[in-house]
């Protein structure tokens, strides 16, 4: 649903992003079929560390995605696209957290997108990742359908009402929001990691 409304309002690069997205199935379809054979945990402080960073740059850079400034040439833009699709497709179906806030960061720093060009190209290479890990675990019996669906249709619901109100608001108020839910990351890997270490017994 957010791709349909982006697309309506927001001009998407579908020569790069597409086969992005593509490339990002089949790797996310990959890390799932990892995650029972390798320990997620060693993952957590690493993007912990890379969130930090992120929010710091976007704050510290408040020009930081407000103008829509393509970088590459279409050939280069699809051959990076490709390559952050191999990257970020397999992360996300291995580990998940962050994908949005990394492909977002990513599309603004290294293909020199706008908020909104950014979160309409992450919103459809998120897509295809989240489709191969339903198509996996769906078919391995290991989705619970009955808090999966109520919550699939909240979250339709969120969505459309999130794109109409980026869009309507433009990139600032995107940067905000991006900036907050990065925060919360931050805050939510942080309580992760440390929690343990704090409730050990002296």
């Amino acid at each position: 649903m957010a791709v349909v409304q982006y697309a309506k309002r927001v001009r998407i690069n579908w020569h790069s992003i597409l086969p992005a997205a593509v490339t990002a199935f089949v790797f996310a379809f990959l890390g799932s079929l990892c995650v029972s054979h390798l320990n997620k945990d060693y993952a957590r402080p690493i993007i912990l560390v890379l969130l930090v960073v992120v929010a710091i740059y976007t704050f510290i850079r408040k020009d930081f995605g407000h103008l829509h400034a393509p970088a590459f040439t279409a050939h280069k833009e699809r051959t990076f696209g490709i390559a952050v699709g191999v990257v970020l497709g397999f992360y996300d179906g291995f580990f998940g957290p962050g994908m949005g806030s990394f492909l977002i960061f990513t599309f603004i720093g290294l293909f020199g997108f706008d908020f909104l060009s950014a979160s309409a190209s992450a919103k459809v290479i998120n897509f295809g990742t989240n489709l191969a890990s339903v198509i996996l675990f769906a078919s391995t019996g290991h989705v619970l359908y009955q808090f999966a669906l109520p919550m699939a249709a909240c979250q339709i619901a969120g969505s459309v009402a999130g794109t109409k109100v980026a869009m309507t608001k433009g990139n600032r108020f995107v940067r905000v929001l991006f900036l907050v839910v990065v925060s919360a990351l931050i805050c939510r890997f942080g309580w992760e990691i440390f929690r343990p270490k704090m409730w050990q017994p002296t």
